[in-house]
């Protein structure tokens, strides 16, 4: 007998509220606290919905992100400044919409990561205190953020990509450890860009941040096996 399950991958669709929100704090229109009151319901709705048609595992939609990968760049010092590009350049295709290309931003980091808060941990917690089925949080995999090492502009800081990556290992470890600590049963690591491989645009700009495709899938799954590594008390998801 085969039983299948089923979860969210991660986010959900922002409500218009949120996004509203989101615009008014940029603006200076509404204060930080109050933007987090739109989140909460935000979180409250995807909660609820995932729960209502009987979800085991829920997320809390990424509610509090402008994208699945954006609570590295925003926890931790040391990306050159960007926007919500970083996260969306390339081609899309859609049925319903017309294509869309988005040109790759000058992206860089400029100076030693630092972790300044937790990725996650808000997050776990709030999500945690309302779920009745089992809370899921998501990391992004660490070989997302080869998109923001520059061979031209940070070798200053990390001269190498593997220098530079074995720092995000480093973070993404601490911060596995502190879900653990503060609860956490399942983490989700968002490795989507593996099978954008598949695509030759999408491999000449891997190789050109210095790995052949070969040697780059075989580091990359080396270094998510040890962003996982030591925690058995965790279940692990893999996002492709």
């Amino acid at each position: 007998m085969i039983t299948a399950r089923a979860d969210v991958i991660g986010s959900l669709l922002r409500p218009q509220e949120l996004l509203h929100a989101r615009e008014a704090r940029a603006a200076g229109r509404l204060s930080q606290n109050e933007l987090k009151g739109v989140e909460d319901r935000a979180v409250d709705e995807a909660v609820a919905l995932q729960e209502g048609v009987g979800l085991e595992v829920v997320t809390d939609g990424e509610m509090r992100r402008s994208s699945f990968q954006s609570q590295m760049t925003d926890a931790v010092s040391g990306f050159a400044e960007h926007g919500l590009d970083a996260f969306l350049w390339g081609k899309w295709r859609s049925n319903e919409l017309e294509d869309w290309n988005v040109e790759r931003p000058e992206l860089a980091v400029i100076s030693k990561l630092e972790r300044r808060r937790s990725l996650s941990g808000n997050e776990l917690v709030y999500l945690s205190a309302r779920a009745k089925a089992t809370p899921k949080i998501t990391l992004p995999s660490p070989t997302l953020f080869i998109n923001f090492w520059s061979p031209e502009t940070s070798r200053g800081v990390y001269p190498t990509l593997d220098v530079y990556l074995s720092d995000v290992v480093a973070l993404l470890r601490e911060e596995v450890a502190e879900l653990s600590y503060l609860g956490a049963t399942y983490i989700q690591l968002d490795a989507p860009h593996y099978t954008s491989l598949l695509h030759a645009t999408n491999r000449e700009f891997y190789e050109r941040q210095g790995w052949t495709i070969e040697g780059w899938l075989d580091r990359g799954i080396e270094l998510e096996n040890a962003v996982m590594e030591g925690h058995p008390e965790l279940t692990f998801g893999f996002h492709l």
